[in-house]
């Protein structure tokens, strides 16, 4: 898959700490994989897939094949581990790289940014690469902050360049490709994110934080969210397929 095996930028190292945080937000990732799964299919590229959480709950066996691809190192090399306990359909395989280390003529039918696209300064470039390895038919999947007012030292913590909007979001994708899906999540943990920037200002929440939002919010939010039309969120997600 990749040019050269696999690749080793040892000069990458992600900042972030809010990955082990929120493994356990299962409702959250039970909620936007409703919302994903009737895009992901075929042969699946995950992009910056981190130490696998994500994957263990979006690869269902609906899939014919699934790339993992991981900057970091140390967190591919947590993500093999994990992957090789989960027993997933089909099994995932492991890269250690980003996309410019994929094979030029590799195509995929789903290529995947889950709370990834957001860490890239250079997006809109980004996704034309992504674009360029998209099989006929195939989808970009994108899940990513929400809002610029909500911009906070959690996201400064974390590596955000920055929160999308609708409009943001829908200008860096190609021209090329066809909207399918672009609306937000988690209306109460939009809320909740505006409290935490003008009250607590923490750079990470703690994981009793963590656990209510996942247990108490979310459950809410799918409720709200619906009944409001998705007009607001904490999260947007945007699905954009080749014609």
């Amino acid at each position: 898959m990749s040019r050269s095996g696999d690749a080793q930028p040892d000069t990458y190292e992600y900042v972030g700490g809010e990955l082990d945080l929120f493994a356990r937000a299962v409702n959250w990732k039970r909620y936007f994989r409703s919302e994903l799964a009737p895009f992901i299919r075929g042969d699946v590229l995950e992009v910056g897939a981190g130490i696998g959480e994500t994957t263990r709950h979006l690869c269902d066996g609906r899939q014919r094949t699934w790339v993992c691809l991981e900057p970091d190192p140390r967190l591919s090399g947590r993500l093999r581990d994990l992957l090789e306990q989960a027993s997933l359909t089909p099994a995932p395989t492991v890269h250690t790289g980003t996309l410019a280390d994929v094979e030029p003529s590799s195509r995929f039918d789903t290529i995947l940014y889950i709370d990834v696209l957001e860490h890239i300064e250079t997006d809109r470039e980004e996704l034309l690469r992504a674009t360029a390895h998209l099989a006929p038919g195939g989808a970009i999947v994108v899940l990513s902050p929400a809002f610029g007012l909500l911009f906070s030292e959690f996201d400064r913590a974390v590596g955000h360049f920055r929160r999308y909007t609708r409009e943001t979001l829908a200008a860096v994708f190609p021209p090329t490709l066809r909207r399918r899906r672009l609306t937000y999540l988690d209306s109460v943990g939009f809320v909740a994110s505006l409290a935490n920037r003008a009250l607590l200002k923490q750079s990470l929440p703690s994981a009793r934080q963590i656990a209510f939002w996942d247990r108490a919010m979310i459950p809410t939010s799918r409720w709200v969210d619906s009944m409001l039309g998705r007009w607001i969120g904490r999260s947007i997600i945007a699905v954009y397929e080749r014609r």
